[in-house]
């Protein structure tokens, strides 16, 4: 099993690692800093050794990167990895800025998805209902506040114990382990989680409701994107 570095440090943007596996142009390590496409959010790309990573998707026990055309790279070969921070560190703001407007909606969550520069959820909710001043005001003060984050864990039991820490009903948790990672804003969200997220919400910067439009009966889209 790869050591997902990301886990427990987001903010590691390098690494030396090991290729252990190379099928045609994809790759798996030992450890890894990328993060894979999941949960809605985006992943990582960035470079292994003097080859660009286009994209990073889940392995069985591991994150398969996909390298560019034209890449030699050969098992047992010791390679400095690194993310497109800038990159990365969008994701991770507008990952835990979806955090507050789930917050900020009481409305069940029915989808998501974090790009590079916008990120929305799906509610279960009337439309009359979502007002954009309001929510965007909300959101606002919640960045503004600097509320910090933090992550911890409980075992796969305890989460069946307490459905309602999984907020998406349409994404859950990444399990197999026998724990599941929850992330916390103190007084504002408490949810299981295994995406990567800022250390305080102040970080995330001012917000704007780019968009409120329906998705079908019982999905109403809000899109964020950065003020």
């Amino acid at each position: 099993m790869a050591e997902l570095l990301f886990r427990e440090d987001p903010y590691l943007a390098s690494c030396e690692a090991t290729i252990v596996s190379v099928q045609d142009n994809v790759v798996e390590l030992d450890r890894t800093v990328f993060y894979p496409l999941g949960g809605g959010q985006a992943g990582d790309t960035g470079r292994i050794g003097s080859w660009r990573v286009l994209d990073t998707r889940k392995g069985a026990d591991s994150v398969l990167h996909m390298l560019e055309p034209g890449a030699n790279p050969e098992i047992g070969m010791k390679v400095q990895i690194e993310i497109d921070w800038e990159r990365r560190h969008r994701l991770m703001r507008l990952h835990t800025a979806l955090h507050l407007l789930g917050a900020v909606v009481k409305a069940p969550v029915t989808g998501g998805r974090i790009g590079d520069d916008k990120a929305h959820l799906d509610f279960d909710i009337e439309m009359e209902k979502l007002v954009k001043d309001a929510i965007e005001g909300q959101l606002n003060e919640l960045t503004q506040g600097g509320h910090p984050t933090s992550f911890f864990w409980i075992t796969d039991a305890e989460l069946d114990a307490r459905p309602e820490l999984v907020k998406t009903m349409s994404v859950a948790p990444p399990r197999g382990e026998g724990r599941v990672r929850l992330v916390e804003i103190p007084g504002v969200d408490l949810q299981a989680c295994g995406g990567t997220h800022v250390k305080d919400t102040a970080e995330i910067g001012r917000l704007a409701v780019a968009r409120i439009r329906s998705e079908g009966k019982r999905n109403k889209r809000v899109t964020l994107t950065f003020a």
